[in-house]
Formats: C-alpha cells, structure tokens, sequence
C-alpha cells in the first residue's frame, strides 16, 4: 500500500508518503505537484464533496466525536462561495440572502484550495481520492482522549509521541530540518503524517456505510 496523506499550508502542500518502512515528505506548491506521484490511497485535509448551503452530515458528525474540540472542524464550504464572489463580506451578504449561514474567515481563506483540490478530485474520479481530518485520526490514535491544542506545546509532544507509535520515525527531522525554509508550520507537517495514517489504515469514516454524494458525484464522508 502506498499510501499519501496531504495537507495544505500557506505556500502550497505538505506530502507525506507511507510505502511500507519506507517514508518520505515533500513540500509542493501545487495539488498537481503533490499527487504527481504513484499512489493507491491518498487522503487530504480539505472539504471532498459540497452541498449548495454548505451543510454536510460528515461535518455535523466529526464535530460531534471531537467534543468538546468540535469548532477544529471548520463547516460551510460551498463552491459558489469563491466561484462568485472574491470578498469575504459580499459572499456572506449573499448567504443571507439565500437563507444560509455565514462562511468564518478561517474557512474563506481555505477557499483557494478548497476549490483547487474540487477540481482536481472531480477530473480523477477513478483515483482513490479520500477526505481524512487529522484530528479524528488523532483521537482515534490516543484511544478516543480528546488532545491539547495542536498549537501548544504539550499538543505538539503528544502528537508526535502518537505519531512515531504508527511507526512514523522522522517525524523529529522532518520539524527541526526539512520543514525549516518552507512556510510549513509544524502543525502542517504533523497533520499531513496524520490523514497519511488515514490513507494507508483506515478503519472507519463518518458517515459509515454509503456516503450521500453532492451535486457532481463526490462522496461526502470524512476518513480516520
């Protein structure tokens, strides 16, 4: 199984590759760059799957298992969000407008890649494309014990002690030398390891079973 797992920062894509003992990381500046590789599995940290007003039974049930961390999952996105509008004010007008929630400002600057991975999972439909949420796998990692913040110093140690548990032993470099110069944060890094583990063992999703699909034929379901 070669499996990646993706996560998105400011200056692109943080790529980590799990081949059985062998494992790699790269920083890429597009989805295109990232998934240029052989793989059999990969799984992104980003929206996979969109309903017109931004509601979506994955997103309702990932926030449920992470109480009481649900606002780590971000919920909302829409593609006409960012395919209609380019200001954060006038889009939110607009969802009133319709009778619909507000997107957060976390969630709006997400929108570039949101819509870049959109396009690139709607034109590969025959890769295993999957959506992963690294903090469902680290839940399930630490035995179903919610975590300290993955910006706090005891979150970071936590995560990678889970990490280099699953067998992920660069873990320590890939912070203190590989990151170093990129824009990757190390959160990032730690976050890609994670929706990594997801594509190469997965053992469960949210919702389980068949998952409802949106308007182009995504599947709306979150991987851990």
């Amino acid at each position: 199984m070669r499996a990646l797992g993706l996560d998105g920062f400011s200056k692109g894509w943080v790529a980590v590759c799990l081949d059985g003992d062998r494992h790699e990381i790269r920083f890429c500046r597009d989805i295109a760059a990232a998934l240029s590789t052989l793989f059999d599995r990969v799984a992104i940290d980003i929206p996979i799957g969109m309903t017109d007003d931004g509601e979506r039974a994955c997103d309702l049930l990932a926030r449920e298992r992470l109480r009481p961390h649900s606002s780590r999952v971000f919920t909302g996105a829409r593609r006409w969000l960012w395919t209609e509008f380019s200001d954060p004010d006038a889009a939110n007008r607009d969802a009133l407008r319709r009778g619909q929630k507000r997107v957060s400002r976390q969630l709006w600057h997400l929108g570039p890649k949101i819509i870049e991975v959109d396009t690139f999972v709607r034109a590969s439909c025959s890769r295993d494309i999957r959506e992963a949420h690294p903090e469902l796998v680290f839940l399930r990692l630490n035995a179903g014990r919610p975590l300290p913040s993955k910006k706090s110093e005891a979150g970071i140690d936590l995560r990678r002690k889970l990490l280099r548990r699953e067998g992920i032993r660069h873990i320590g470099r890939w912070l203190t030398h590989e990151r170093i110069g990129t824009g990757a944060k190390s959160d990032d890094v730690l976050d890609a390891c994670a929706v990594a583990i997801a594509a190469r063992d997965a053992v469960g999703s949210v919702p389980e079973g068949t998952p409802p699909r949106d308007a182009y034929g995504l599947a709306m379901q979150i991987w851990l």
